[in-house]
């Protein structure tokens, strides 16, 4: 069984990555964590002028949350009935990080589905404050969905990786699962100047190559200096439906993402990304 957090504001966007997972998991026995956290919606709410109104306008922000949830519920039941899924609502007092960290660990949860944008939707930005902090700061896999993105059968999902890290098993296995539901084809691409590996390079390209064993595999190899341009070009001409790459220190997602602030990274995704943390837990 699979257990999957979808963090919500109820916006459309975080309601078109709901609609996502659950038709993308309709054929996974799957449980399914529907989060709202709070906090910061209660700092900044209008009425909160003074702490004279502190627990009267806190209890409006907490009944809302709890309002919201159990309305989309309501909706989650009627667009997918499936006797496979199981689903649960919380709402919390929290941050976005410091609540989905606390709910990964309790529930020993696989995967986060979010938007990859929330209420504010800005066009001049790939990825939403809120998006970007759990991709930054929760030990758990995310898998980001763009606005109005409906493709939820992935033929082909690209895996860029320069092999020097030691992946770990549990979010390999993770991608398996996820590429052999649709028979996907999974193209490991491997961006350098020289198609030469080092000792290391060799074993960690051993181990995802057992890892992914069920999968159909394809391993590329690239000759560029440019990474974020060649991978743009690969999506383009595979025609790729999802893109996963492990988000590390010194890793090519890290240096797509975080480069200086979030509106200035280079590469404009238009389909689902899965950031495996690369984490023991």
């Amino acid at each position: 069984m699979l257990s999957i957090l979808l963090p919500t504001d109820f916006s459309e966007n975080s309601m078109n990555a709901i609609k996502y997972a659950l038709e993308f998991f309709k054929y996974q026995k799957t449980e399914f964590y529907f989060m709202h956290a709070y906090r910061n919606e209660f700092y900044d709410h209008e009425e909160l002028v003074s702490r004279d109104v502190f627990d009267e306008v806190l209890n409006k922000v907490k009944n809302e949350s709890q309002n919201n949830l159990k309305n989309l519920l309501d909706t989650v039941h009627e667009l997918a009935p499936n006797p496979r899924f199981t689903y649960h609502i919380i709402s919390a007092n929290n941050t976005l990080v410091e609540e989905a960290n606390a709910i990964a660990d309790k529930h020993n949860i696989d995967l986060i589905v979010m938007g990859t944008k929330g209420k504010s939707n800005e066009r001049h930005i790939v990825f939403g404050s809120h998006t970007f902090q759990v991709l930054k700061y929760v030990k758990c896999p995310v898998l980001a969905i763009p606005s109005n993105y409906k493709n939820t059968q992935p033929k082909d999902i690209l895996f860029p990786t320069n092999y020097l890290i030691p992946y770990k098993r549990r979010e390999l296995k993770l991608l398996s699962v996820l590429a052999k539901s649709y028979r996907s084809n999974i193209h490991v691409l491997y961006v350098s100047t020289s198609n030469k590996l080092s000792i290391r390079q060799e074993d960690n390209k051993t181990f995802i190559k057992e890892t992914l064993s069920n999968n159909t595999v394809h391993f590329c190899h690239e000759e560029s200096k440019k990474i974020a341009d060649t991978i743009k070009s690969c999506i383009e001409d595979k025609k790729i439906d999802l893109i996963t790459m492990i988000n590390t220190q010194h890793s090519f997602l890290e240096d797509l993402l975080f480069p200086s602030t979030i509106d200035k990274v280079s590469l404009g995704l238009e389909i689902p990304l899965l950031a495996m943390q690369n984490t023991a837990r």
